[in-house]
């Protein structure tokens, strides 16, 4: 059995100020084990390099081919200890092509229980943000944790505010749930919930077929559900330069 698997979910989002809109998709991950990126390597799935499925080190994190040199400079910069474990789930490209608007690194302790997320955002306009989430163990697999927002993502919100987190890791689900704050009032709430699938050439084929067009998609349907709350009456709030790099 590989050490990676897929998790095959929906997405849920809803807003709850300053006007109530909701929708769902249907979305998946994958959940990789960085101990064993040359086991990414299969017939339909590639490291670095073009295939039905594939995963790129530079999609994520720093500029090194080596995606494990990239997180050892990550760590670094956040003072956080060399972890006992570490997990990475995010969109794979499909076809060469793909857009994350949020990729995981679980950093585990020796007692197999997680210390932080570094949640890795982009937004729509070329602009990337790693947040060091420190996380409390709220028991059964429950993890939470606080950051300040710090770049701006949809333009009906501001680009500061407050995120909370809520994670659940186990061997028969994973579920995330972000809400946004803003001046203490509650904005949003956007979830994952996906059920696993083994890392094999069925299952990339199952996903491939079920999810094809799962990337244009993503940013189709942002786009489409912008245009719903244009019509409601929200405005638009600016972007600043610096939300359109790509930085920690």
């Amino acid at each position: 059995m590989s050490a990676h698997q897929f998790y095959d979910g929906v997405i849920y989002h809803k807003r709850f100020l300053p006007k109530a809109h909701d929708f769902k998709y249907k979305f998946f991950m994958l959940d990789i084990d960085t101990n064993s990126l040359e086991e990414l390597k299969t017939k339909l799935f590639s490291y670095n390099k073009l295939n039905l499925f594939s995963f790129k080190s530079k999609d994520h994190f720093g500029k090194q081919e080596n995606f494990l040199e990239n997180v050892d400079e990550l760590l670094e910069k956040f003072d956080i200890q060399k972890p006992h474990k570490l997990r990475f789930i995010t969109l794979p490209r499909i076809l060469n092509f793909v857009f994350n608007p949020i990729s995981l690194l679980l950093i585990f302790n020796k007692n197999e229980e997680l210390d932080y997320i570094l949640a890795e955002v982009h937004n729509y306009n070329g602009g990337r943000v790693i947040y060091p989430v420190k996380l409390t163990h709220r028991g059964h697999n429950l993890y939470r944790g606080e950051i300040p927002k710090d770049m701006y993502v949809s333009p009906f919100f501001k680009r500061d505010g407050d995120y909370s987190f809520l994670f659940r890791y186990d061997k028969s689900n994973v579920a995330l749930k972000i809400d946004l704050f803003e001046e203490k009032k509650k904005m949003l709430t956007a979830s994952f919930s996906g059920t696993p699938l083994e890392f094999t050439n069925k299952n990339i084929i199952k996903l491939f077929l079920k999810h094809t067009f799962l990337t244009f998609f993503v940013v189709t349907r942002t786009l489409w559900q912008s245009l719903k709350l244009y019509k409601k009456g929200l405005k638009f709030n600016s972007i600043e330069d610096i939300d359109t790099k790509r930085r920690y």
